[in-house]
């Protein structure tokens, strides 16, 4: 855990070389108006990272806002998923081409599996692998990975991921699996990092936020980032884009850290991949 100097430019440089924003904006459950909006202002407050999915339904829009903003291709970070019915070594090259169609930004940054589906994950992997040398994607991962099923695919890889995407936030706080992850060179990265506003009202949490006079979803933003993982807050209104992005002017102390770390309660606001052999 470190209090990182951090800008909203600054970048974690992942295993096989590529750099990523430590901030991104989560666009799940966004409409098509409200991605390309959402997306358009992210990207004019300075935010380089989008992450998007099949499931979404908005590869095209996020897209299109990238491809109008005037930013350089090279210089913002897009993540798509593979959805779960397009996994197995046939359907999954399709099923990328089909993002790459639908994004037309030329390649995508960082390709995820979006879950681990029992009996496909690997042949998964390994049709995205083949994919490697096409230069269509420039890092590979997966998402909602718990270590057993990260153990199988290193024993099963020689390629290790480079991300894996999970809920991660205080209430949820898996350090055994942050603690792996470091260790294989994995980098972590938190979805609903802000509990779906289930817990902003937590009195422990608004009275640490007082502290600091800042918002509840900037501290746990906060606190994802002095945990070096990287963090996608979900937002689809354009004060709170850039209030999540206003957290690189404090750090949290290694004491409120500890305490707010304390509040775990394995509690998730999203699905649970520990069910899944």
């Amino acid at each position: 855990m470190v209090s990182m100097p951090l800008t909203i430019g600054s970048k974690v440089k992942l295993n096989n070389g590529v750099e990523m924003p430590w901030l991104g904006l989560g666009v799940w459950q966004l409409s098509s108006k409200e991605t390309l909006e959402c997306v358009a202002h992210a990207l004019k407050f300075g935010y380089r990272h989008i992450d998007t999915a099949t499931l979404y339904g908005n590869e095209c829009e996020v897209g299109e806002a990238v491809r109008k903003s005037g930013i350089p291709r090279e210089q913002v970070f897009v993540t798509t998923k593979l959805w779960n019915n397009d996994q197995g070594k046939d359907r999954t090259p399709r099923a990328f081409e089909e993002s790459l169609n639908e994004l037309k930004l030329g390649y995508i940054d960082l390709y995820l599996i979006h879950w681990p589906v029992k009996g496909l994950r690997q042949q998964t992997w390994d049709a995205l692998l083949k994919l490697q040398d096409k230069g269509k994607y420039r890092a590979l991962g997966v998402s909602n990975y718990t270590i057993k099923h990260l153990e199988e695919l290193l024993a099963n890889s020689s390629v290790v991921p480079a991300v894996n995407q999970v809920e991660f936030q205080p209430f949820l706080y898996q350090k055994e699996l942050l603690n792996f992850c470091k260790k294989h060179g994995i980098q972590l990265e938190a979805y609903s990092p802000l509990t779906k506003g289930q817990r902003l009202n937590d009195p422990r949490l608004i009275d640490v936020a007082k502290r600091y006079k800042r918002s509840v979803p900037q501290m746990l933003i906060r606190w994802c980032l002095q945990h070096e993982v990287v963090a996608i807050p979900k937002s689809a209104t354009k004060k709170r884009i850039e209030e999540n992005a206003s957290i690189f002017d404090f750090s949290i102390s290694e004491k409120d850290m500890a305490s707010i770390d304390s509040l775990n309660e394995d509690f998730r606001c999203t699905w649970d991949p520990s069910e899944i052999p």
